[in-house]
């Protein structure tokens, strides 16, 4: 169990400790610094519920923040973020503190101001990261019920995309970009294919599926064998579905910056092949 003494208390539910190893650090939980003296130790159980920021540059930023936010709407984002905690049931990379009360702080000042913000990848989120979206619309009911607010359903897709951020440690431009690359893709199917693909079906699920895990490959520079006696037969016999995932590779080699293995093709060519079979 760590103990941590009290140096600056910022507020009810943030104040700034000092640990022996980390040197100074941002505590965060609910009614944290509430009573609480210059040189109190804080006990380890009570650590154990809170949120600890050690990085620096997570600190500065999140102490940016604070004069923005009123106790109350700390302890809604706080309450949100404990309940990702319980929910994921793993390590959370501290950026989401950031992140994520910047966030929801501006989606509910632009929410006020009647400017609600579209989102356009939210299909894409829902069935790339369905664990991380389920959680995401529980922490958007939690808000709207404690700040008595009404988040359109857009935001459970932005809010999906810092949870998978937080669990994978990940940026989240990193993970944006790589949602938004699949919604391109996809976008150029439906363009070839002169079709709109029905997103709640379950060829588009696997097909968005195929896609990220195409991209998490690339990504990590990982091979997949090379079926070459298929390549030949799917060449010759698919000739359009062949050519169209040539196209969608390089669209992730130019986004991804990486190599995209030729066998790529193939697999990509039978999902393609399974959806026009579908719309003749």
């Amino acid at each position: 169990m760590e103990n941590y003494k009290v140096k600056k208390v910022l507020n009810n539910n943030v104040l700034i400790g000092v640990h022996p190893q980390y040197e100074e650090v941002v505590l965060i939980g609910k009614g944290i610094g509430f009573n609480q003296k210059v040189g109190n130790n804080i006990h380890g159980e009570t650590v154990e519920k809170t949120f600890v920021l050690k990085n620096e540059t997570e600190q500065e930023q999140y102490k940016k923040l604070l004069p923005y936010l009123d106790e109350e709407m700390l302890h809604v984002i706080i309450s949100a973020i404990e309940l990702i905690r319980e929910r994921t049931n793993t390590f959370l990379n501290e950026h989401i503190h950031v992140a994520l009360t910047d966030h929801i702080l501006f989606a509910i000042h632009r929410l006020m101001r009647g400017l609600a913000i579209n989102n356009p990848f939210l299909m894409e989120t829902k069935v790339l990261y369905p664990f991380e979206y389920e959680i995401a619309r529980e922490v958007i009911e939690l808000i709207n019920e404690l700040a008595s607010v009404q988040l359109p359903e857009g935001e459970i897709g932005f809010i999906a995309l810092h949870i998978h951020s937080a669990m994978v440690d990940k940026k989240i431009s990193e993970v944006n970009q790589h949602s938004q690359l699949v919604s391109s893709l996809i976008d150029r199917i439906e363009e070839q294919f002169k079709i709109k693909l029905d997103k709640e079906s379950v060829d588009y699920l696997r097909l968005v599926r195929h896609l990220r895990y195409t991209i998490e490959r690339v990504v990590r520079g990982e091979k997949v064998e090379e079926p070459e006696k298929i390549e030949k037969l799917l060449k010759k016999e698919y000739p359009l579905c062949y050519n169209l995932s040539w196209k969608l590779i390089k669209m992730m080699q130019q986004t991804l910056k990486k190599t995209v293995y030729d066998a790529e093709a193939v697999y990509l060519t039978m999902h393609l092949q399974r959806i026009q079979k579908k719309i003749k």
